[in-house]
């Protein structure tokens, strides 16, 4: 008697497409540029992306079946802002999920942002004056003047480019990463020895 083979497929929301610009770097590191398959397939039936590679997993309709895309490249080259959005998530990257009077790394949920110069006294919401803070040393920072405390951030806050967020972007990569993105993503990790 012959024996079945069975092969479990991922469910639908684990097979996101990494999409590229068209020239096949990623739109951005962190966020990672994914698209859920669903509108994976749209840009296909659009005609707006070349497909790179695909999962084992299909999808059927009436008249069609097809392979989900994993990896998909923009026809046409979308420029990227070369300044970034002044956000909460992008004031952690650019500090690199540490308190930036104590050091510590925390995840993101963990952080706080600290008025260096505190509003009461003039400080302003901006980069130049936003850094990331754990709850413990924003706490002890309170409404008071560096000097008044001795605490000063490590790094000096400052508008950082768009390059440097992908870079730092690049040290803290997803839990999802499929085989079929390590060719167009370049995480700091360590290489293993062959």
């Amino acid at each position: 008697m012959e024996r079945m083979t069975t092969s479990i497929k991922p469910p639908l929301e684990q097979c996101p497409a990494l999409i590229l610009n068209a020239d096949y770097r990623p739109l951005s590191y962190f966020p990672l540029s994914i698209w859920s398959w669903q509108d994976a397939v749209k840009a296909i039936f659009r005609g707006t992306v070349n497909i790179i590679s695909e999962y084992e997993r299909t999808v059927k309709s009436p008249h069609t079946e097809m392979k989900l895309p994993s990896v998909l490249a923009l026809k046409e080259y979308v420029h990227v802002s070369r300044a970034p959005a002044f956000t909460r998530f992008n004031v952690f990257l650019r500090d690199e999920f540490s308190c930036q009077y104590c050091a510590q790394p925390y995840k993101a949920r963990e952080l706080t942002f600290d008025h260096v110069i505190p509003r009461s006294k003039g400080g302003r919401t901006n980069w130049e004056n936003i850094v990331a803070a754990c709850q413990t040393c924003n706490r002890d920072k309170g409404d008071a003047m560096p000097r008044e405390v001795n605490m000063f951030p490590i790094h000096e806050p400052r508008q950082p480019s768009i390059f440097e967020l992908q870079h730092h972007g690049r040290k803290f990569p997803p839990n999802f990463l499929h085989n079929s993105w390590n060719d167009f993503l370049y995480w700091d990790t360590e290489l293993e020895d062959a």
